[in-house]
């Protein structure tokens, strides 16, 4: 299987993320670059976290535009794999492949720091290898984390069974002051209607080794390995 991991000028996750896979997952993977079409023949599409474009605009409003883009929401609808961590998350609602957008931190502060999160499916190529309820650590480093959506819309991604996680307590409760940035629901990452697209704000990248403070974040990417072996 081949991973491929996207490069926007701004990109500064790209290398962690291309990491996991080549060091940790010891599987192919190649940098995909922003103003190229081309995905290689890549079974599953990383899109990393950063500043792409500067977050002019707004954050991934201008990386949307981009000819891998295109590439990516072809890819996505044939039903390849997609993962988009931080500004990767809001890179795909700005292109429409996750509903909803993410805004402002609800005090509107760049927020560091370690959170919890409760996994809230397991029906998914991200999931598979966790259980529901199951309670992991990831760090954040956002600005423009607070997920929001239309009322219609959380109540289709709840009634879908597409919420991936939610920020909890280290007890795996759903609390306000478990919420870093005021997402809606305590949302942390959803996936779109075809399974196939996860959108995180938390950095699997940036925990997948005990080294890092915690490999919790390993989970998704093996689950994704897993997936793509037993679908080959």
């Amino acid at each position: 299987m081949k991973f491929g991991v996207l490069v926007f000028p701004g990109s500064n996750c790209d290398h962690d993320t291309y990491n996991v896979i080549a060091e940790v997952a010891k599987q192919p993977v190649t940098f995909l670059w922003h103003d190229s079409a081309d995905l290689q023949g890549v079974d599953a599409v990383l899109v990393p976290g950063g500043f792409a474009y500067g977050d002019y605009l707004r954050t991934g409003a201008i990386a949307r535009f981009s000819p891998v883009m295109q590439s990516v929401k072809k890819f996505a609808a044939g039903g390849g794999l997609v993962l988009g961590i931080c500004n990767g998350f809001q890179i795909l609602t700005e292109a429409g492949l996750l509903p909803g957008a993410l805004m402002r931190n609800a005090g509107l502060k760049y927020i560091c720091k370690q959170v919890h999160l409760r996994t809230e499916t397991t029906d998914s190529p991200f999931t598979r290898t966790v259980a529901r309820g199951d309670v992991l650590k990831m760090p954040i480093g956002h600005m423009e984390g607070n997920y929001f959506c239309t009322p219609e819309e959380l109540a289709r991604l709840e009634a879908e069974d597409r919420i991936a996680f939610r920020y909890v307590t280290p007890g795996g409760e759903v609390t306000a002051e478990a919420n870093p940035n005021g997402s809606l629901s305590n949302i942390a990452g959803i996936l779109n209607e075809g399974r196939n697209v996860l959108g995180m704000m938390p950095h699997p990248d940036r925990s997948s080794e005990a080294l890092l403070g915690s490999a919790d974040g390993w989970k998704v990417f093996e689950s994704m390995v897993q997936m793509l072996a037993t679908s080959r």
